[in-house]
């Protein structure tokens, strides 16, 4: 304490400590400017923001699983014909399924640097306590990544501190000049959408991410217009190259434009039509029934007149003894019941992902 060094040209004082305390507490005086500065808080902040930023958009995991990170969850695999790789085990939180990433080696070398760091001096990683938010309950004592040292025992790094190291690379960036703050969820859009982007079936993504249908995968993603033209133009190569030359010609501007035409007419009642392109309507436009639909919440009120409507038909038809129309109506409650349950998923899901943790 109280020695000068330098630094890219710059000479600073390490200020002799203040107050008893950790080594955050120690400040740095700028000898050209004056201006005293938190090296350690700056450094500590620093290393955080950068290991939690790559970590989720890595791996896309929710803020609980990044915090149930530990030790024990990277371990290797080899193949019998195959190198041996490094995967990371993400334990159930929300969906309670259990799941397995591939590390890159970039991903490899921050959860090395965090392992490095929380170990310190130790022979291995010190054992902390979780403290659940949702079920309100203290985990048992683990090697988890994401710790500080407490009082007498260490802890698992809360939610706002994980989002203060998001918020200081945000800073540091200068991307949140105009008040927008990213979230843990930002991150595992983000990943879903780079995900498919760059090839990645949508049914291995929603493994991946730990979802349990394709439909709230597809609801993570943002696929834009020049990603559907490259997208076709990809498609079309690709069955060209199985089938002779003259069957296939690349499509013209306006077949292209039709192409997109497509997805600008999936707006429909009650949501959107997830219906591919070039195939036919299985249901003749009875939306209420088709599993392609997706709900838009905002239209529950109008799907909660047309269930009220449809209970009305079922009454009049069980007194007139329709039995074939009573089999339709009864089709399409339990489809309009789907819908709605549906809804309700969605709002919850989008409800979790504004709620600061």
């Amino acid at each position: 304490m109280g020695e000068q060094f330098e630094f890219r040209g710059a000479r600073y004082t390490r200020l002799a400590r203040p107050l008893p305390g950790p080594a955050t507490k120690v400040w740095i005086r700028d000898e050209d400017t004056g201006e005293q500065i938190p090296q350690a808080r700056i450094e500590h902040l620093s290393f955080w923001a950068w290991a939690t930023t790559h970590i989720l958009h890595e791996t896309g995991v929710r803020m609980e699983e990044l915090t149930e990170l530990t030790t024990t969850a990277l371990f290797t695999f080899q193949p019998r014909d195959g190198d041996r790789v490094l995967l990371l085990q993400i334990v159930p939180s929300k969906s309670d399924r259990e799941r397995v990433l591939l590390v890159s080696p970039e991903l490899a070398h921050v959860l090395a640097s965090v392992r490095h760091r929380v170990r310190g001096d130790a022979d291995k990683v010190p054992l902390a306590v979780r403290y659940d938010p949702q079920d309100k309950v203290f985990s048992e004592k683990l090697p988890f990544l994401f710790q500080l040292p407490g009082r007498g025992t260490n802890r698992v790094m809360a939610y706002a501190t994980i989002y203060t190291f998001i918020q200081y690379a945000q800073d540091i960036a200068g991307i949140a000049s105009d008040g927008t703050r990213l979230t843990a969820h930002d991150f595992r859009r983000i990943f879903a959408t780079d995900a498919l982007r760059t090839g990645l079936p949508v049914h291995i993504l929603a493994k991946v991410m730990g979802h349990q249908n394709l439909t709230t995968t597809q609801g993570y993603t943002a696929v834009f217009d020049e990603d559907v033209a490259r997208h076709f133009r990809e498609f079309v190569d690709r069955r060209r190259a199985l089938r002779p030359v003259e069957d296939y010609r690349r499509p013209s501007g306006e077949e292209l434009d039709e192409f997109q035409q497509h997805f600008a007419k999936r707006k429909v009642e009650l949501g959107s039509c997830s219906r591919g392109y070039g195939t036919p309507c299985i249901h003749e436009h009875a939306c209420i029934r088709c599993p392609m639909l997706r709900p838009d919440p905002a239209q529950r009120r109008r799907l909660e007149s047309i269930r009220a409507n449809l209970l009305e038909r079922r009454g009049e038809a069980t007194r007139m003894g329709w039995r074939g129309e009573l089999e339709g109506i009864e089709i399409s409650l339990r489809a309009a019941d789907e819908k709605l349950a549906q809804m309700s998923r969605i709002v919850r899901l989008t409800l979790e992902r504004r709620r600061p943790d």
